[in-house]
């Protein structure tokens, strides 16, 4: 009878352990469900960083903005407390991007030297360091760098040739113990395709010169620093010109004469036109200028006038005849002909491919041609 008794009991208990089996098999998968969404989440975060990586390097910026702004999506994004990119220029290694304290920055620009680092560069994988308590510090900072205490070392490489470093930085032990290292290198690789992209423009910025005799940036500076102030508006008017008549004066009257003549014409426009308009020397005897936010109609009446105002500069040439007297010496003078062609430029468009075409024309037009021409 007393084990009769306890059959009921038995089966509550039973049931209830089914109901808590059941309860913890049930939150398991919640669980299970909730870590993958979470992982679909961080993935679709990774993604947006990308995005930001391609819309930046897109933007109408320097060089040096370009990569701040992408070393502060980093730390924005991965909530990183410290990022720096280092990167060798031939000469010596230069911080491109930091939020690191300046007074650090020779440390963390000689990170190379550190044994802890040199197997990371030689074998192109990265490196993780950390400390185990608050008060101790990682073996590359001095003795008044106490800030770190976990970082990971990513060697940067493009076409296999080693370019320097991106180093991750937090003041917490084992801070990126759990850190996705996967997509940390995908970011890696990111970082160094930017690098890549951005020193054609790093080129095109520092490749201009000026010219002696003017004192106008070179054809270069139209396409890299010009072009961010032409860029500030959807439309602008790009005209180009030659003095046709150069290789004549320089024939008959020397070139002293010629280079006489080219300053004359350059520093009248430069007294007439506008500071965010672009003048550059593009050429020999070919100026170009840039309207920036000017269609061509709005340009046609100024041109009309400079070009008369252009050809009606006189250099003075005195009569080399020593058979003629003082009395008799009579003045001759060199004057420029011009001829002009102007097109539209668009915001995302080709602008080399509107100044190629301009050049083209100049060159395969009638030698004597001297107009104004809309093209």
């Amino acid at each position: 009878m007393r084990g009769d008794n306890l059959d009921p009991f038995l089966i509550i208990i039973l049931i209830l352990v089914c109901i808590i089996v059941g309860l913890i098999l049930y939150n398991l998968n919640i669980y299970k469900k909730i870590k993958y969404f979470s992982n679909i989440n961080d993935r679709l975060s990774n993604l947006n960083v990308l995005q930001d990586f391609l819309d930046t390097i897109g933007k109408d910026s320097s060089v040096d903005n370009k990569l701040e702004i992408i070393n502060n999506i980093l730390i924005d994004r991965f909530s990183i407390k410290y990022s720096t990119i280092v990167v060798f220029n031939g000469a010596e290694y230069d911080i491109r991007a930091t939020n690191v304290d300046e007074k650090h920055w020779d440390t963390m620009k000689n990170l190379h030297t550190e044994e802890m680092f040199k197997d990371s560069i030689t074998t192109a994988t990265p490196k993780y360091v950390t400390v185990n308590g608050p008060e101790e510090r990682l073996n590359y900072q001095k003795s008044e760098m106490g800030r770190a205490k976990s970082a990971m070392f990513f060697p940067l490489y493009i076409d296999n040739i080693y370019i320097g470093y991106w180093i991750i930085e937090s003041s917490s032990p084992h801070a990126f113990d759990n850190m996705d290292t996967s997509v940390l290198g995908v970011v890696k690789d990111n970082i160094v395709a930017v690098l890549k992209t951005v020193s054609y423009q790093n080129t095109i910025e520092n490749i201009y010169r000026v010219d002696k005799n003017t004192g106008l940036n070179s054809a270069e500076y139209l396409y890299g620093k010009g072009k961010r102030i032409i860029d500030k508006y959807p439309e602008s008017c790009i005209c180009m010109f030659k003095i046709i008549n150069i290789e004549e004066i320089n024939e008959k009257f020397g070139r002293n004469i010629g280079t006489d003549i080219i300053v004359n014409v350059s520093n009248l426009i430069k007294r007439n036109i506008a500071s965010q308009y672009i003048f550059v020397r593009y050429m020999g005897p070919k100026f170009a200028i840039a309207f920036s936010g000017v269609d061509m109609s709005g340009v046609e009446e100024f041109i009309k006038n400079i070009k008369e105002e252009l050809e009606d500069i006189k250099v003075s040439i005195k009569s080399n005849n020593k058979t003629t007297t003082k009395k008799k010496q009579k003045d001759i003078f060199a004057s420029p002909i011009t001829n002009f062609v102007i097109a539209n430029y668009y915001k995302g468009t080709g602008l080399e491919s509107v100044t190629k075409k301009l050049e083209e024309y100049l060159d395969d037009c009638d030698k004597k041609e001297s107009n104004i021409n809309c093209i």
